[in-house]
């Protein structure tokens, strides 16, 4: 990152008064020249408006409508939310908040969109920041916004006809608000401060958040194309790792994590959530992700990973494979009683079936494998008992979540919409049943101790049964030993790019 040159202090006795020979820029910028500013300011050709519109827009208009009219007579304020600091003067990547996306396409930061009452249907209006471009001195003084620093972005112009919404300067958000009650206004809130202090928090914001959730249950075509997309990339990132692994051997899970990600950063936006490179025993902490571990021959990697595509939908995908191409039979054991499991859990999804099917399925299977092997001393049908659960010892998560935009999508909505719920056309939720032996599990036999296995795959709800979006990867032991041993025979990854 480059280094701001420091201007001096400036003079400001009488013969040189800062009005009139220096533009302030703030507490820690050093003021500029008058003369140089108006040099930084001026020759500058902006070319034309681009005119290409985003390609969500209509199905981001049809939201926004569907949105207004659940929320009659209210003015519904959605901040997108701004930058986070890492550290000192640098931010974290922005992304934008996943329900203000859903109804916008907009990915630039400190965004609201304000959907109000209209006599001809709820009216949109996206507030977006003026842009910080040659006509104004942020434009080489400003180093978060400043166009010559960060690139140029969106303006109003720029906004409205690329989302196809009607847009307004962020500058008058506050005074287009402030006049209305506060019963008229209803905020998601927590993702902007200055949004949030506008009005007082009432009933209906919470309302709005769940609101939002459960719109976003039901994924529309152009939803399911972009996850079926994003999963597409995940899989060619899990064959890059495969062609990487003889490598990883001598470096350890950090090739693993490297390797996927450059993928999804390349093919995609970034990766949905931290990648899990868990070598070892390291696949029994159900959420490994400092990947600092060794690789070994003989061992297990389970990689859970999702490509986040450019419009931000995840894919989230584990496989567990044995790190030389071959499984031990305690390994095999192991896993095809977890493939079962899953198997059960897919078969259990269709439209009017109870959310929480999969999971029920996948954990009888679960069971009655450890019981069988002696590992769970009372029966499956006692073991399971909600007052109970003494199976949960060896696989502690639940089997599903929502998948979409966040890859705990939908974290708002109510139990009895979600988790104690039905399935409907249209849901993407993941399967992901898993066993973990702890290496210091005492109750487990020492062959199984620090072995791990999680299977996950993102399943559609059709108006039939279930359709696997990520079925390109093999499962079946015998498929994904042959996969693995295909993708080696190609030679070492160049990571297909």
């Amino acid at each position: 990152m480059s280094e701001e040159v420091e201007i001096p202090e400036p003079d400001v006795s009488e013969e040189h008064p800062r009005s009139k020979h220096w533009v302030w820029v703030g507490p820690h910028r050093p003021a500029s020249p008058r003369v140089l500013v108006d040099h930084m300011t001026s020759d500058w050709s902006n070319g034309d408006t681009p005119r290409e519109v985003h390609e969500a827009a209509t199905y981001s208009a049809r939201r926004r409508q569907r949105l207004g009219e659940m929320f009659a007579n209210k003015t519904l304020v959605i901040p997108t939310g701004n930058f986070k600091v890492r550290a000192n003067d640098t931010d974290f990547r922005f992304r934008p908040g996943t329900d203000f996306f859903y109804l916008t396409g907009c990915d630039e930061p400190d965004a609201v969109l304000v959907i109000s009452p209209n006599s001809a249907g709820p009216r949109s209006t996206l507030y977006v920041p003026h842009r910080r471009d040659s006509r104004t001195h942020e434009f080489f003084t400003d180093a978060r916004y400043g166009e010559l620093w960060v690139g140029p972005r969106r303006g109003v112009e720029e906004a409205a006809i690329f989302y196809d919404v009607d847009a307004a300067p962020l500058e008058r958000l506050e005074k287009d608000l402030v006049s209305l009650g506060a019963a008229d206004v209803v905020t998601l809130r927590g993702f902007d401060p200055g949004v949030d202090a506008l009005h007082d928090t009432t009933k209906d914001d919470a309302v709005l958040a769940i609101t939002l959730s459960e719109l976003r249950l039901v994924k529309d075509d152009f939803e399911i194309a972009q996850l079926q997309r994003a999963i597409d990339e995940t899989v060619k990132g899990f064959e890059d790792v495969v062609r990487a692994l003889p490598a990883a051997e001598g470096r350890g899970e950090r090739v693993v994590e490297g390797v996927f990600n450059l993928r999804a950063r390349v093919e995609g936006n970034d990766v949905g959530y931290e990648t899990i490179a868990a070598s070892g025993s390291h696949a029994t902490t159900l959420h490994w992700v400092r990947n600092n571990g060794v690789v070994r021959r003989g061992d297990l990697l389970l990689l859970d990973a999702g490509v986040e595509g450019h419009h931000l939908y995840t894919a989230d995908v584990t496989r567990t494979m044995p790190i030389n191409g071959t499984f031990s039979p305690t390994q095999r054991r192991v896993y095809e009683l977890v493939l079962a499991a899953q198997m059960a859990g897919i078969a259990a999804v269709k439209p009017g079936a109870p959310f929480m099917a999969p999971h029920e399925a996948a954990m009888k299977v679960l069971a009655e494998g450890l019981f069988e092997w002696g590992i769970l001393r009372e029966a499956p049908e006692l073991a399971l008992r909600k007052d109970r659960q003494l199976h949960r010892r060896y696989t502690l998560h639940g089997t599903s979540h929502m998948l979409g935009l966040d890859v705990h999508d939908c974290a708002h909505a109510r139990t009895e919409s979600y988790t104690l719920g039905e399935l409907h056309e249209g849901y993407v939720l993941t399967v992901e049943p898993g066993l973990y032996f702890q290496a210091n599990d005492m109750t487990v036999p020492k062959e199984y101790r620090g072995i791990g296995v999680r299977i996950e795959d993102d399943v559609l709800v059709t108006a039939t049964g279930a359709r696997n979006l990520s079925a390109a990867l093999p499962r079946e032991v015998d498929e994904l030993e042959a996969w693995m041993a295909s993708l080696w025979a190609k030679g070492p990854t160049n990571l297909g790019l």
